[in-house]
């Protein structure tokens, strides 16, 4: 069973950091395509970063390019998502997904597997 469980969210002033953690099981990180998605309150969900199967990254939301990053650690099987010089607009709550193919894009449709999700609250 393919699962994602993200943790690392919390309270956090603007300007601040964060990280959050995505941890996989079931599968093997390595062969899929991983995304960032967030949902910001009263708001859809929206893709801020993708990388694939390669570890390329496929997509970055021009939002949060130059101060979010998006590493992983093969051994732990783990993904993590820095956050640095945060702003109460990245408040939201912070999925990570991912999927064996998605055919090149980022597209949230194209992603079968999902967290639970880990609240980000930036105050100002």
């Amino acid at each position: 069973e393919v699962k994602l469980v993200e943790s690392g969210g919390g309270l956090v002033q603007a300007g601040g950091s964060l990280r959050l953690s995505c941890a996989a099981s079931g599968f093997t990180f390595d062969d899929y395509y991983i995304a960032w998605v967030r949902q910001p309150p009263g708001k859809e969900r929206e893709a801020i970063v993708c990388i694939s199967s390669s570890d390329d990254i496929i997509y970055y939301s021009d939002s949060v390019e130059g101060r979010f990053t998006i590493s992983s650690d093969n051994v732990k099987n783990t993904v993590y998502l820095q956050m640095s010089n945060l702003k109460p607009e990245d408040t939201a709550v912070y999925y990570c997904a991912a999927d064996i193919n998605t055919g090149g894009g980022c597209a949230l449709t194209d992603f079968g597997s999902w967290g639970q999700g880990t609240q980000v609250t930036v105050s100002s």
